[in-house]
């Protein structure tokens, strides 16, 4: 394998048109469309800004109606390249959605959004976690596989039931699934994506009665749980255009973890290395580690919960070093690719400790519960290079806590795959090299949306069915 490369949105494959699949990825900066043919050779990809909306303090919502907009034009666009390269009869049979997890939308008894999608990265929610009672407080790690934080969905719901938002006879949808549903197909808890709300029970595979109480909703607040890829329906919206219509919907879950089966097998041995906003370190279980081990885990943000794999478990171990790097090239003033690429060779040019004494800069904010760029600088010299090489330094001290927290509890990994849109700079690659085994780097420009299409193209095959547990 080798560096991504910047793939061009008209690439063109050799494609049967009536073969035609896509997997559609809600991610936290863009969302991204890839269309591949039977044989999962890439036709197309285009993205589209991820319609978020700033506020103070770092607060950030999407409207429903936002999203619906952003996705109608990513399939307008798709539509009409494909109807220029293959004529009007061309059609897209399938459709997948990944994407984002931790945020959604509560809709009410007839299927209108009551509020927006709150980010995953929005800070709020503090005063609800503070007041959760001590016997939930206390199990959530061990029951959910997730750390208590700000960061899970329920606590968001908490700040919005605190709020005034009245949730009774309400129910929730993650992203990806709201979209599938939006698009003309049924309503289903995926359970990756049902695994980051913190409503899950990892023993049970059920929502936990408790947490549902204290919310103040019941079992119907969640639609029936199903695997990922279990067929749900067709694209029926009106709003779908005609090379979309009718298309088999389901959804494929959580970013990630979607991105994680775009290379085939996801050997148990490997990290799968997610680089986006956040960048999330896999480790595939076949069975859940327990209840303590869990709770250790969560100590430190790991994550132990459902893959999209059904019967199949993952640690999830993230920290918001792709956040960081990002708020760090805007400081310095890159805004472009090209900027990005002058900047990777400028930091390849240093050693990978940089020439600056050690403390000369200091760097904080990628772990998991923070994401605020601190940066202290008491020396000159400190140029953009320099900066951003202290930023993966920093990513690294903090990667090198999650994988001896993970090395506890499961054999260390012997390799590791990069992915995702940071794995292409050679400074990344060169940085993490010196904490993960055996690195390789994906040659794929959208892993996420790719594993979308894996989902995707078995719809098409004769042997899939309904997966949906009871």
């Amino acid at each position: 394998m080798h560096p991504a490369a910047n793939l061009d949105p008209t690439t063109v494959a050799s494609v049967a048109p009536d073969g035609l699949v896509a997997g559609l990825d809600l991610g936290s900066t863009g969302v991204k469309i890839l269309v591949t043919d039977a044989d999962g050779a890439e036709v197309l990809i285009h993205q589209l800004p991820t319609p978020w909306l700033a506020g103070a303090g770092g607060t950030t919502v999407m409207e429903a109606a936002s999203l619906i907009a952003t996705v109608r034009e990513l399939l307008d666009h798709v539509a009409a390249e494909l109807a220029d390269r293959f004529g009007p009869t061309v059609r897209v049979r399938a459709l997948a959605v990944s994407g984002m997890g931790e945020s959604g939308i509560v809709l009410d008894a007839v299927g209108r959004p009551v509020a927006p999608a709150i980010a995953w990265f929005d800070p709020r929610g503090a005063e609800q976690l503070a007041a959760l009672p001590a016997t939930i407080a206390e199990q959530f790690a061990g029951r959910t596989g997730l750390p208590l934080g700000v960061q899970v969905s329920v606590v968001k719901l908490l700040h919005l039931r605190d709020a005034g938002l009245d949730l009774a006879g309400t129910r929730w949808l993650n992203l990806p699934e709201y979209l599938v549903a939006a698009l003309g197909g049924e309503e289903a808890a995926e359970y990756s994506l049902s695994s980051r709300t913190g409503l899950l029970d990892q023993d049970t595979g059920a929502p936990w009665p408790e947490l549902l109480e204290h919310l103040g909703v019941d079992a119907t607040f969640l639609p029936p749980f199903v695997d990922a890829g279990t067929p749900l329906g067709s694209a029926s919206a009106p709003w779908v255009p005609e090379v979309f219509a009718d298309a088999a919907l389901t959804v494929a879950g959580h970013d990630h973890l979607v991105s994680a089966v775009s290379t085939g097998s996801f050997p148990a041995e490997r990290y799968h290395v997610s680089m986006g906003t956040a960048e999330v370190l896999l480790r595939r279980l076949d069975a859940p580690l327990p209840f303590a081990a869990r709770e250790r885990l969560a100590e430190v943000f790991i994550n132990c919960v459902r893959h999209v794999v059904p019967g199949t478990w993952v640690l999830v171990a993230g920290v918001k070093t792709g956040l960081l790097m990002r708020r760090t090239l805007q400081l310095v003033g890159v805004t472009e690719r090209s900027g990005r690429d002058r900047l990777d060779d400028a930091v390849m040019e240093l050693p990978a400790e940089g020439r600056l004494a050690d403390g000369d800069i200091v760097v904080s904010g990628a772990r998991n519960d923070d994401g605020v760029l601190h940066l202290t600088v008491r020396a000159d010299g400190a140029d953009p290079a320099e900066v951003f090489a202290a930023v993966l330094r920093h990513g690294n001290d903090e990667l090198r806590v999650l994988i001896e927290a993970m090395d506890r509890e499961v054999p260390p990994a012997s390799s590791a795959l990069l992915t995702g849109g940071w794995a292409g700079m050679r400074s990344v690659q060169r940085a993490r090299a010196a904490v993960l085994p055996g690195i390789q780097v994906s040659d794929r420009s959208q892993d996420t949306a790719y594993g979308a299409t894996v989902f995707a193209r078995s719809l098409l095959e004769p042997a899939v069915a309904g997966r949906a547990r009871p």
